[in-house]
């Protein structure tokens, strides 16, 4: 009971009632957030779902062929396997090497007077082409023959005394002892006047020798030496090179392994077909013939060396030039031919694609021979007019529906 006059005294708010007024306006707040967030998270979970189906229902609808694989019909390009026949070669790298090659040098010492050739001019075997200062061996030539002259003299002299003193002997009027000595001295003239003609040949050689001749036909190169300087015999640059072009060589080189196929048909005089080719091997330059083999086999490549003679008439083939030679060893008649292109190989057999008449394509399994010129023989699993596939083989599987494209004139044309 409280007493009459006493003041009420209010009771002070406690910690935990002031932390729980204090905490009530904040958890509004919060849960107020929370119901934004959830109510945006809503909003576009909606708007991402329409916009995958609106998507998905584009895609469905520009897309209808990719549903339906088995009825595509793949575009191929197609050719018809035809019969002919294959040659087969052999191709080794080679070059060009001259018959025969002359450096022309002076057999004489003395001065160049003059020059008559010009460089890269054909020249004919027996051709004037310089001349060397002959007066020196002139003046020898004539000392000799006078020489010879003067001994000849001397030798008839010599004899007409040898027949006196035979006669004078034949009488006794003479020694035996004077017409042995006459008979010697004439053969001592006699070895004088061989002598002499020697020394006068020696000197006509000389002189023809100043007029520097062609030794063999060819082209001439550059000039290694200007008139007005001195020659000599012992000089070993020479003063010009002559090079055969016609016929010319070319000197290749093949595998040991190829040699029984070409040997025993260049021993029993088969001829031998060699085409030049150029070094990328797509433009052939001549035409020639195997002309022999080497008689030995290069033991650190296992190859051996053949060379092939090629007239050269419109001098295509140039000394010391690379070209491919290709050896025709062999030509396979009457064989089926197809594309390379349409070979398909794996680790147990080569296969085609053949086109049937209702335009699906089957897997044929074939045997190959040689192969030549972007085309290969088949030995067995196709027969000629059969069309097979040659481009779009990698969207290929037994059974598909094709769209033939041509590729030759010889493949029948498409129905429908």
């Amino acid at each position: 009971m409280k007493r009459s006059g006493e003041a009420q005294i209010t009771p002070e708010p406690t910690t935990i009632e002031l932390r729980r007024e204090l905490e009530q306006p904040l958890l509004k707040t919060e849960t107020t957030r929370w119901w934004l967030w959830l109510l945006v998270l809503i909003i576009l979970g909606f708007g991402a779902y329409w916009l995958f189906q609106k998507a998905r229902s584009q895609s469905t609808a520009t897309a209808p062929a990719v549903t339906k694989p088995t009825n595509q019909s793949v575009p191929v390009v197609a050719a018809s396997a035809r019969q002919g026949d294959l040659p087969v070669y052999l191709t080794g790298l080679g070059s060009v090497t001259p018959l025969n090659t002359v450096t022309v040098r002076s057999r004489v010492d003395g001065q160049l007077m003059n020059v008559q050739f010009k460089e890269g001019q054909f020249v004919r075997k027996g051709d004037l082409l310089a001349e060397i200062d002959a007066r020196p061996y002139q003046a020898q030539l004539q000392q000799a023959q006078g020489q010879l002259a003067r001994d000849q003299a001397l030798l008839q002299q010599a004899r007409l005394d040898l027949k006196r003193y035979q006669l004078l002997w034949s009488q006794n009027s003479i020694a035996k002892q004077t017409v042995d000595q006459q008979g010697a001295l004439v053969s001592q003239y006699e070895g004088a006047v061989k002598l002499d003609q020697g020394q006068i040949d020696a000197a006509a050689v000389n002189v023809t020798y100043c007029q520097i001749s062609a030794p063999i036909s060819g082209r001439v190169g550059l000039r290694l030496i200007d008139p007005g300087n001195i020659v000599h015999a012992a000089d070993t640059t020479g003063i010009l090179v002559i090079t055969q072009l016609q016929p010319i060589t070319v000197i290749f080189t093949l595998p040991e392994d190829n040699l029984p196929s070409v040997y025993p048909k260049l021993r029993a005089g088969q001829p031998l077909l060699v085409d030049a080719y150029d070094r990328a091997d797509r433009h052939k330059i001549a035409s020639g013939s195997l002309l022999t083999i080497d008689n030995q086999i290069d033991p650190t490549t296992g190859t051996v060396r053949l060379k092939a003679q090629f007239p050269n008439d419109d001098n295509a083939l140039f000394p010391n030039q690379f070209v491919n030679a290709r050896l025709l060893v062999e030509t396979k008649r009457s064989v089926i031919l197809v594309p390379n292109a349409a070979l398909q190989r794996t680790l147990q057999q080569t296969f085609v694609y053949v086109v049937k008449p209702d335009r699906t394509v089957t897997v044929r399994q074939v045997t190959t021979g040689a192969t030549e010129g972007g085309e290969t023989a088949i030995g067995s699993g196709l027969s000629a007019g059969e069309v097979v596939v040659v481009k779009g083989v990698d969207k290929l599987r037994e059974g598909s529906v094709v769209t033939v494209q041509q590729n030759d004139s010889n493949a029948p044309q498409e129905n429908g």
